[in-house]
């Protein structure tokens, strides 16, 4: 299965007092990170909910390696490491000069915009699999 790459400076507004990015900036890193993963394989979070499908972040594991600072160009990864027809298992890392100082393990259910859990249609099965 392939790997989305996404590019993501660092702004003042991702740190914390000490310069250092603070660690729920990394969240905004991942999703961003998610949502073009997504929007490369065709998918759009606003045509989903038309068909009244959402993703829903159920688990996430982060382990900080290292910490990323002002003005640091990061490389946000993701790809599927597993998927059943309504969960998704992504590896996201963030990296540095090539250097990895941050990953996540995220799983991403599907579920129905009107409440309870959704099967991933199969388009979205097959896009995955790219």
């Amino acid at each position: 299965m392939s790997t989305s790459h996404l590019s993501v400076r660092v702004y003042y507004e991702d740190t914390d007092f000490s310069g250092n990015v603070y660690h729920a900036a990394y969240l905004h890193f991942f999703e961003r990170g998610r949502t073009e993963f997504l929007r490369e394989r065709g998918v759009h979070h606003s045509e989903l909910v038309k068909d009244g499908v959402a993703f829903a972040v159920r688990s996430m594991s982060i382990d900080f390696k290292a910490a990323a600072h002002i003005d640091d160009l990061l490389d946000v990864t993701t790809q599927v490491a597993s998927m059943t027809p309504a969960r998704l298992n992504l590896l996201q890392s963030i990296a540095r000069d090539g250097v990895e100082i941050t990953r996540a393990e995220v799983q991403v259910v599907a579920i129905k915009t009107s409440g309870g859990v959704a099967r991933m249609p199969r388009d979205l099965v097959a896009a995955f699999s790219k």
